[in-house]
């Protein structure tokens, strides 16, 4: 059996790892570079009970899981470590307490809630995480290949393989794990909608100055606009910051996203208010990038609807770097066995949602 992944972040990577393991040749086709939108840019935060009592429970445990068992097995140094999580406030005008004695922060920031542990929040280096799975991919004969994908071809009702750049590559099963970008591919196949919301980060260079806790916080700006900071301290000695969120139309190419304009000063500054050691420490990157989206928030996971060996595997908002190695051991079985056994992806159907009309689909 010959697979094609169309896409090289987190979703495509481990899928192509969990293939790779059990014996199948795969292609994964990477337009731009592997990690290089939200997959290299998000927080890398994991949970192991935030999405209790919702359809994405399961997978989430079933994730956060796997992602202990990929350090412990892979031994890749891609920031893996549990840490303590804090909720708070900030910007209120009032002098924070903090109960946690999280003392890198200022006066203003109330620290007081307990959100997770050790035993039930962790992080990652999204970027490295997303190359490890590759490259581990690659070492059981997994195959990257830059190019954009233009087109799909059938035999039939069935797929037969994918365009790239003009060239056709042979498959048997394609699987669109293409983020946002995934919405290009309701071109070629009856596919539900995916949007793109964008994020803004700010990574900072803060050194032994951060302790390993997570936090999130609800901040009033100085102009008076909410917003939910979330800041994660990495081992490498660099802090991540991400808030202020937009749906700014997404742009063809993954290397074309660009922060919008005042988003990025609007980030430093509130970053600047929340704590003296981000106010001193050089940043180090200024990024944006978009989360795909489906209509009703859950990831679509599965078979396209009438097209046999068409499989989507993306929307799942800002869960991807969690989710991530779940999805693609579900995508293997699915492949591979005919069924999902670790996770039930029954709620995650690409067809419980009507299919985009292509003569809507518009990009830039």
């Amino acid at each position: 059996m010959r697979v094609v992944i169309c896409g090289g972040g987190v979703i495509g990577a481990s899928a192509a790892y969990f293939l790779s393991r059990r014996g199948i040749a795969v292609t994964v086709v990477e337009r731009t570079g592997v990690a290089c939108a939200a997959s290299g840019k998000a927080g890398g935060f994991l949970a192991r009970d935030w999405n209790d009592g919702s359809p994405v429970e399961r997978l989430a445990r079933r994730s956060f899981d796997l992602h202990a068992q990929l350090a412990a097995e892979l031994g890749g140094d891609w920031g893996y470590r549990r840490m303590t999580t804090y909720g708070g406030v900030a910007g209120f005008g009032e002098r924070g307490r903090n109960d946690s004695d999280l003392g890198w922060l200022s006066p203003e920031v109330t620290v007081s809630r307990p959100l997770g542990s050790p035993e039930t929040t962790a992080q990652v280096h999204p970027a490295r995480f997303t190359a490890a799975m590759m490259n581990a991919a690659e070492a059981d004969g997994a195959e990257m290949r830059i190019g954009a994908v233009t087109g799909l071809v059938r035999t039939g009702d069935a797929v037969a393989g994918v365009v790239v750049d003009g060239a056709e590559v042979a498959a048997d099963a394609v699987i669109i794990a293409m983020g946002p970008w995934s919405i290009l591919a309701a071109a070629w196949l009856p596919l539900p909608p995916v949007f793109g919301l964008k994020g803004h980060s700010l990574v900072f260079d803060t050194g032994a100055q951060v302790p390993a806790e997570a936090l999130f916080l609800e901040c009033r700006e100085r102009n008076g606009a909410m917003q939910q900071p979330e800041i994660f301290p990495r081992p490498d000695g660099t802090t991540y910051v991400c808030a202020i969120s937009s749906e700014a139309p997404l742009p063809l190419d993954p290397a074309a996203v660009a922060p919008d304009r005042g988003a990025i000063e609007r980030l430093h500054a509130m970053c600047r208010s929340l704590s003296p050691a981000l106010a001193e420490a050089k940043v180090v990157a200024a990024q944006a990038c978009y989360r795909p989206i489906a209509r009703d928030g859950l990831p679509l996971i599965g078979p396209v609807p009438g097209v046999t060996g068409a499989y989507i595997a993306t929307g799942h908002s800002v869960w991807g770097i969690l989710n991530a190695p779940a999805t693609g051991e579900a995508m293997a079985e699915l492949i591979a066995d005919g069924t999902a056994r670790t996770v039930d992806l029954s709620p995650f159907d690409p067809g419980r949602l009507p299919p985009l009309d292509p003569k809507r689909l518009r990009t830039r």
